[in-house]
């Protein structure tokens, strides 16, 4: 989607102010992310053939992600409208009727070294495309690929709060690793200890300026304090953290439940801390522009 992100101008804001489109979108987000951190990378969706398809195209391209798997539609690119709060916290307002990423359909297979699938946000809410990634979710999870989960929950999207979480139950056991925001699991009514005792390996929760904290159905529990940043604003904050988690666990070859099981505290503390540096650059810039490899050398 296109993030459309108040410009600023000089003197007093007015109610009109500029609106900047900006490249977005959760799982978007997190596959430049992946790329900018040198990981090898593919985008699996659907995407416009409109202008702003083209340039979310370019921007994949730029940041070394394989786009071979993206599909193509003439229908509109899906737009949100972002506010900002006066400490950087982003609200998002969507335009999605009709609109080409929600026409996603299951692609016949991921290719064989696929490592691991991220979802979230929007994909998995509107339809009919919700369903397609819910199939290739269970699908690639019982082939045994590791799968991330972050729901980033838009409840303005969500015409049945109460249809939505029995849905989400019903993902968890596909899920390697879940994570979330405290605003997330605060929605869904349940603390990050009972949802990794329902199917995730570990589930890590993003907590703004508290930090980041992983709880593990080993019964490991880990928390580190963020990255001191001087915030812009959040937008791609937590796609990020997905990013940085998959690029960490991946050079600690821990892609599995097995190996994050076996992951002990010093080396969460390492994940979740690079994680959190990889968020707080993200946060000192506006939009969703992730950090490359070389603004973290040494992090890892």
């Amino acid at each position: 989607m296109i993030d459309l992100v108040p410009g600023g101008v000089a003197g007093a804001p007015g109610p009109l102010d500029p609106l900047l489109p900006r490249l977005g979108g959760g799982p978007y987000n997190t596959a430049v992310a992946l790329g900018r951190l040198g990981a090898r990378t593919g985008f699996c969706s659907r995407i416009s053939t409109d202008a702003f398809g083209e340039a979310l195209l370019t921007g994949l391209g730029a940041a070394g992600v394989d786009t071979s798997l993206v599909q193509r539609g003439p229908e509109p690119t899906t737009l949100a409208v972002v506010t900002l709060g006066a400490d950087g916290s982003a609200g998002f307002g969507f335009y999605a009727q009709g609109t080409a990423d929600r026409l996603f359909t299951l692609p016949p297979a991921l290719p064989p070294a696929t490592r691991a699938l991220a979802l979230g946000t929007c994909s998995l809410v509107l339809e009919p495309g919700a369903s397609a990634y819910e199939q290739l979710l269970r699908r690639e999870a019982n082939r045994g690929v590791f799968t991330l989960l972050d729901p980033n929950i838009r409840p303005g999207l969500i015409p049945d709060a109460a249809a939505y979480r029995e849905r989400f139950a019903g993902w968890l056991p596909y899920v390697t690793l879940l994570k979330l925001s405290r605003e997330d699991a605060d929605w869904l009514g349940r603390s990050p200890a009972e949802l990794a005792g329902s199917g995730p390996a570990a589930v890590v929760l993003t907590r703004g300026g508290a930090g980041l904290g992983v709880w593990t159905a080993g019964g490991t529990e880990v928390s580190v304090p963020p990255a001191p940043v001087e915030v812009v604003d959040t937008i791609g904050a937590g796609d990020t953290v997905n990013a940085a988690l998959l690029h960490s666990l991946a050079v600690r070859d821990a892609l599995s439940p097995e190996a994050l099981g076996a992951l002990d505290a010093g080396a969460w503390r390492e994940v979740l801390g690079f994680a959190a540096l990889a968020a707080a650059v993200t946060c000192s810039r506006t939009g969703a522009e992730p950090p490359y490899a070389a603004e973290l050398a040494g992090a890892l």
